[in-house]
């Protein structure tokens, strides 16, 4: 049985800026010397759509898919099967710069995405030079505009990358992503590389950002305090599918899908006395080389039902997403597994 995939927007009449429609990775492994290869499905039927002028969160554990989808979505790598679309047009058929001008990303880490024998302005202009979408005698001006827009002071203009501190060079990321006016950018948690005192200050410039350009937004996450303060729309990924997408009001409110749960069970407060928090997921994370059958939570699921273990669940709608769960399929529930 294979996974349900959440309900085209274009089923509601809406046009997605951005849509996944049912897409697949699959990547070949070594296991080692004579013992050949194996596939390893980093994203497995995912179908997820952003909408125009939405902030939409991608979270969930490391290695559960969420870069390697963010990939396909930039069209950087395609999918084994599936399609990813841009207004509606299938990325396959759109050229390489026109995938650029409509959608940009915004890396992990800056000084990894920066080349660090370039010039911050040569930096910020590339994309002027690559689209050549005005006169190179206004890249200078323009370039200029868009730091101060971010916050870099114009003098910084012929300084190199490791001459800024991480939060200038987070900065440069963002100013050349947005250089060319796209209409979305894919911010691949683009906070966690930089010292506390300084995510805010780039999280509150994102949210400027988008409210000043009208931007879209996918973001990238495995910080819930981040999802909360910057989403308006969550979607929940494990082991390569999507189990749950709900408004973030609602997601943070009442969770749905026993991961979900567990994940914001398990973030910080800052209360006193209340310790570290149990996460209840578990000691070991599964082996995405062989994932469980059925639900593939259920190993660490405290909830988990007998037919979890062989049943894959389909997604259920609810009032604002939905979410892939037997628990909120309608069916009863006699009992649980031991």
């Amino acid at each position: 049985m294979r996974f349900a995939p959440a309900p085209s927007p274009q089923a509601t009449g809406e046009l997605a800026l951005l849509e996944a429609r049912d897409v697949s990775r699959v990547f070949r492994i070594g296991l080692g010397l004579l013992r050949g290869k194996r596939a390893l499905r980093a994203v497995d039927g995912v179908s997820l759509a952003v909408r125009s002028g939405e902030v939409l969160a991608l979270v969930g554990e490391s290695g559960c898919g969420k870069t390697t989808l963010a990939r396909m979505l930039l069209g950087l790598l395609p999918p084994s099967t599936g399609e990813v679309r841009i207004d509606g047009r299938p990325v396959g058929v759109l050229p390489r710069r026109e995938i650029a001008a409509l959608i940009q990303p915004v890396f992990q880490d800056p000084y990894a995405s920066l080349n660090p024998r370039k010039s911050i302005g040569s930096i910020i202009a590339l994309p002027l030079r690559v689209q050549g979408m005005s006169r190179s005698d206004t890249w200078r001006r323009k370039v200029e505009e868009m730091m101060e827009r971010v916050g870099l002071a114009r003098d910084l203009y012929d300084n190199y990358p490791s001459q800024l501190s991480g939060g200038q060079r987070q900065r440069v990321a963002i100013a050349r992503a947005l250089i060319n006016h796209p209409r979305m950018v894919i911010c691949d948690e683009p906070t966690s590389a930089l010292d506390v005192s300084v995510q805010s200050q780039i999280l509150n410039l994102l949210q400027d950002l988008r409210r000043d350009l009208g931007l879209t937004y996918l973001l990238i996450s495995h910080n819930l305090a981040v999802v909360e303060h910057m989403a308006t729309r969550v979607a929940v990924m494990y082991l390569g599918r999507i189990v749950e997408e709900a408004e973030t009001e609602s997601f943070f409110r009442a969770p749905l899908h026993p991961y979900s749960a567990a994940l914001l069970g398990s973030v910080l407060t800052p209360e006193p006395g209340l310790g570290v928090p149990a996460a209840e997921l578990g000691a070991a994370f599964p082996d995405p080389l062989n994932p469980p059958a059925g639900c593939r939570f259920h190993p660490r699921c405290g909830r988990a039902l007998v037919r979890c273990t062989t049943v894959v669940p389909p997604s259920v709608a609810t009032a604002d997403g939905f979410v892939a769960c037997h628990l909120h399929d309608g069916q009863e529930h006699p009992a649980q597994q031991g």
